[in-house]
C-alpha cells in the first residue's frame, strides 16, 4: 500500500493503557479528519495501539474514506497476548484496510523497526505517553527529531519538555 506521510497519522503508547482517554482520542480523530488526515497507522501492540485502531474503525463508520493500516512487526506479534486481547487484535487486523508486515519472523530490533516505520510514514503522532522509558519514549523522540507533530493524550504529562503535548 502506498502511504503519503502528509496525510497519515500514527499511534504510539503504553501497553498499560486502559481506555483512560477514550473520549479525547475520539475527539482528536475527528479533529484530524477535519484537517484532512485519512490514513491512520497502528503498530498493533496491546494497549494504546489497539485501542487507537478500534477508535479509527469507529471513525471509519462515520467517514468511509478513512483507512486503517496495521504495521505488524512480525507475523506472531499477538502470540503471547492474553486471549481477549488476541481476539481484539485478530478482529482489528481482519478489518484493517492494509497490513504492512515488516519482518518474516521475530528478531531483536523488530519493534524499533516498526516504530521507525510509523514515524517515517506519518505527519502526526498521537500518543499515550506518561514519561516512562521504553518504546513509546523511543518513538516520540524519533518523531520530535523528525519534526512530526505530537499529540499526547496522557493525563500525566511527560517531564521531558522535548516531547510537547498539545492537549
Amino acid at each position: 500500500m502506498m502511504l503519503n506521510p502528509r496525510n497519515c497519522v500514527a499511534f504510539t503508547g503504553h501497553r498499560t493503557y486502559r481506555n483512560e482517554a477514550r473520549e479525547a482520542l475520539s475527539r482528536t480523530l475527528e479533529e484530524l479528519y477535519a484537517r484532512e488526515f485519512r490514513t491512520f497507522l497502528s503498530g498493533m501492540a496491546a494497549g494504546f495501539d489497539l485501542a487507537a485502531a478500534e477508535a479509527v474503525l469507529e471513525l471509519q463508520e462515520r467517514h468511509p474514506e478513512v483507512r486503517l493500516v496495521a504495521a505488524v512487526p512480525f507475523p506472531e506479534q499477538a502470540a503471547r497476548f492474553p486471549a481477549a486481547r488476541r481476539r481484539i487484535y485478530e478482529e482489528v487486523l481482519a478489518r484493517a484496510d492494509g497490513v504492512e508486515l515488516l519482518a518474516p519472523a521475530y528478531h531483536p530490533g523488530c519493534y524499533a523497526r516498526r516504530n521507525d516505520f510509523l514515524v517515517d510514514h506519518a505527519a502526526v503522532v498521537v500518543a499515550w505517553y506518561d514519561g516512562s522509558p521504553g518504546g513509546t519514549h523511543y518513538t516520540l523522540e524519533r518523531a520530535r527529531r523528525r519534526g512530526r507533530e505530537i499529540i499526547n493524550l496522557c493525563g500525566s504529562r511527560p517531564s521531558d519538555p522535548a516531547v510537547p503535548s498539545l492537549f
